[in-house]
């Protein structure tokens, strides 16, 4: 990192490795892990960003009370916070509460696919689930968890460390697919059943009235109480952005199946024949640069201009190429020269953006994918002992990064 001139990292804390009963007893060795490393990119002259929950919830609270779907999460993700931020906080400045608490929902609450892997019948080989009902609560609770760690870090933290907190939340750009007026409003409406589901309540106090009139009594409400402490609960919000589809008006079940269902969305990636963009290594990321101008364009416009941080943007390769086609990612390249300058575009046009982190610094394991899918800016080499090799791209950074420095 000092050697390509980033100034900052972001990286997230375990819940598990500080408290692996979830609450009460504490993993000493893991509180020491994360000193060390902040203190160690402190001293590199680099900005600790660090995110409180990124999907991981301790498996021992989802044996206990069934994790997420417990309110009982509330209490003990504050109390969880509240430790990081007595114990770092005098030296992390930037927290975010979750990564994607939309992916967190819908993958595992309606798909199934990730942990805890709940969902009903024709979704998947789920042990139990309800893909109506359980990612609005899931999606409810980290609303209410996050709002509760807002709430303890700006009444007993935020004044003495001078910090900021905000939440991480992943944004695909839905475009219409014609210039129908269903196709319009179904494109609308994507938008706020991925981002708004979250950024609603916490800019506005409740969900989008489309989900409000779709979802009906399947969609919790909250009391005023709530309201009170999740309405502006963001210092900042972080946007993970990396791709556009094509959205068309779609209503396949009169009688409501699941949350994607509940969208009444169609999603194309093709119009008369012509692709979105061309395809990186996994099967959902198009490159389509033009989607982070009008992505954080809308963040702007609907959302009275909030603080953004760019928590996640990048691309990803096989990782099955040779070492020398790894290292000359030129597509990475002109990935991030796209997607930066549309960027860059957005901010021209008032957008209030502060800060941009590229996914990931080194390959890494990604997900449902392994280690299949090389999404880093340097290439891991995973049959030598882990050894490092920047890539093109990372020499690219380090110029880009050189010149911003340096003028």
């Amino acid at each position: 990192m000092v050697d390509m001139n980033v100034d900052a990292y972001r990286f997230s804390i375990s819940w598990s490795r500080i408290f692996p009963d979830g609450v009460g007893r504490i993993n000493k060795k893991g509180v020491h892990y994360y000193n060390n490393l902040i203190n160690y990119i402190l001293k590199k002259g680099i900005t600790p960003y660090v995110t409180l929950v990124h999907y991981d919830i301790p498996e021992a609270l989802e044996r206990k009370f069934g994790g997420l779907l417990n309110q009982k999460i509330v209490k003990a993700y504050a109390s969880y916070t509240d430790f990081c931020f007595k114990t770092f906080g005098d030296r992390v400045k930037n927290w975010m509460t979750f990564n994607e608490p939309h992916v967190v929902a819908q993958q595992g609450y309606d798909l199934g696919i990730m942990a805890p892997a709940r969902c009903s019948k024709p979704f998947g080989h789920c042990h139990a689930g309800n893909s109506l009902t359980e990612p609005y609560i899931v999606a409810h609770n980290l609303l209410l968890s996050h709002a509760a760690a807002v709430h303890r870090y700006r009444h007993k933290y935020q004044k003495k460390q001078k910090g900021r907190i905000g939440i991480v939340l992943d944004f695909l750009w839905y475009e219409p697919l014609t210039n129908k007026p269903s196709d319009i409003a179904a494109a609308k409406r994507a938008r706020d059943f991925n981002l708004g589901w979250f950024l609603h309540p916490i800019v506005c106090g409740e969900y989008p009235k489309s989900m409000q009139k779709i979802v009906r009594e399947r969609l919790p409400k909250f009391t005023k109480r709530e309201i009170k402490i999740l309405k502006g609960s963001i210092d900042f919000v972080g946007i993970n952005h990396y791709t556009t589809y094509y959205a068309y008006d779609h209503r396949e079940n009169q009688i409501p199946t699941d949350y994607i269902g509940d969208w009444n969305v169609g999603i194309v990636y093709e119009r008369n024949g012509v692709p979105i963009g061309p395809k990186a290594h996994s099967d959902w990321l198009y490159i389509v640069p033009w989607g982070m101008h009008k992505a954080v364009n809308y963040v702007k416009e609907k959302y009275d201009n909030p603080t953004i941080i760019i928590t996640e943007n990048g691309m990803d390769t096989a990782a099955n190429l040779s070492l020398k086609e790894s290292l000359h990612d030129w597509t990475r390249i002109n990935f991030y020269r796209g997607y930066l300058k549309n960027l860059k575009k957005a901010i021209d046009d008032g957008a209030n953006v502060v800060g941009y982190f590229a996914w990931s610094l080194i390959d890494n394991f990604e997900w449902l994918s392994g280690y299949t899918s090389r999404f880093g800016l340097h290439y891991i080499d995973y049959n030598n002992g882990l050894r490092r090799v920047p890539k093109m791209s990372a020499h690219w950074f380090r110029q880009l990064l050189y010149r911003k420095h340096h003028g």
